[in-house]
C-alpha cells in the first residue's frame, strides 16, 4: 500500500476515534473518552510521522511520538504544543493502559 493511502486511512480513523470520543464524553462515558482520545492523538500523529518520514515507530507512547516531530523543522510547533501540555499527556498515556487493563474509572472532571 503506497504511503498516501495509509497516512489517509490512519487520518480517517483518527478523526472517528476523535468523533466518537466526543460521543462517548456527552454520554458520560468518561473511561472510554480518555481512550478513544488518546488513540485519536497517536494515529494522527503517526500519520504525520509516515507522511514525512515514511515510516512510524510502532509504539503506543504520545511521548515518544511527539518528540520524533522535533526533528522535522516545519513540525516543531506540534512539539511545543507537547512540551506546554506535557502533563495532559502523560495522563493520556496512563489512560491507554489504565482505561484497557486496571479497574481505574475516569470522572467528568
Amino acid at each position: 500500500m503506497p504511503h498516501i493511502d495509509e497516512v489517509k486511512i490512519l487520518r480517517k480513523r483518527a478523526k472517528a476515534f476523535l468523533k466518537t470520543s466526543e460521543t462517548a464524553y456527552q454520554d458520560g462515558e468518561y473511561d472510554l473518552t480518555v481512550y478513544l482520545c488518546e488513540q485519536a492523538i497517536q494515529l494522527h500523529l503517526k500519520s504525520i510521522l509516515l507522511e514525512e518520514l515514511g515510516d512510524y515507530p510502532r509504539t503506543h507512547s504520545l511521548t515518544y511520538l511527539f518528540q520524533l516531530l522535533q526533528k522535522i523543522e516545519e513540525l516543531r510547533n506540534l512539539y511545543n504544543i507537547y512540551k506546554d501540555n506535557k502533563q495532559l499527556v502523560t495522563f493520556l498515556e496512563d489512560a491507554y493502559i489504565a482505561t484497557r487493563y486496571l479497574p481505574r474509572e475516569y470522572s467528568k472532571e
